[in-house]
């Protein structure tokens, strides 16, 4: 019997088209057709190991867990680079609660300019459970502006581990000008703005300022010294 014969009906039927989806099936016969497949991982172009690296990289930087799956295979065929799911233990066996990943050729391919994307699905009402009571509306306690990627690698360290205290934080993902990313945090109408760069990182502090009253202090790069400010 050749492999081709255990596929599933689905995966027979888009094994030209799409075979990966093989390696992502819960049949049995799926499952024994693609054992000892050869990994996606082992075959990523450089840019896209570049890409998962410094995904992964940002994840550890934060203490976030994962797990890496060699099999996962988003249905849709437009999904390019790093996909991923998240998935909890607090909602039995409904374990899932969003899966996406970036689409970096889709735009372009619809006939429009070559711009990235991401994408992502998400069970509402797994994730209304697990938010239960939680405040969306008010404004955000900080914003943090970095500028190049050891201060934004900073900044994220700092926004999450601020976030996880309870406060609302902001961050400027594109690597914009300190110009852009200030009047983003006053389109956001943050509370308080972090400016972190090169010198602030060689110092360990860097300037807080209240965005309501306009002044302005030094402040250590730590989030518990920056929450004590956010909650004075």
């Amino acid at each position: 019997m050749s492999r081709i014969e255990l596929l599933c009906e689905d995966c027979d039927r888009r094994y030209q088209t799409n075979p990966l989806r093989a390696l992502d099936c819960k049949s049995p016969g799926c499952q024994e057709a693609t054992k000892g497949a050869p990994a996606m991982l082992d075959y990523l172009c450089p840019e896209c190991a570049e890409h998962f690296d410094k995904t992964k990289s940002f994840l550890d930087l934060v203490g976030t867990k994962y797990t890496i799956n060699e099999r996962m295979v988003r249905g849709l065929d437009y999904y390019t680079r790093t996909t991923f799911e998240m998935v909890t233990s607090l909602l039995g066996s409904q374990s899932a609660v969003a899966a996406g990943g970036r689409y970096d050729g889709l735009i372009s391919d619809l006939g429009g300019p070559a711009l990235p994307g991401i994408g992502f699905a998400i069970g509402v009402e797994r994730v209304a459970l697990l938010l239960a009571e939680k405040e969306f509306t008010r404004r955000p306690d900080l914003f943090i502006a970095a500028l190049g990627e050891p201060a934004h690698a900073e900044a994220f360290r700092l926004m999450t581990a601020l976030q996880r205290s309870g406060a609302a934080v902001e961050l400027d993902y594109e690597g914009k000008s300190l110009k852009s990313q200030m009047r983003r945090a006053d389109k956001f109408k943050s509370r308080f703005t972090l400016i972190i760069g090169g010198d602030e990182m060689e110092r360990g502090t860097a300037p807080l300022k209240d965005m309501d009253g306009g002044t302005q202090a030094e402040v250590a790069l730590d989030a518990a010294a920056i929450l004590a400010v956010l909650k004075g």
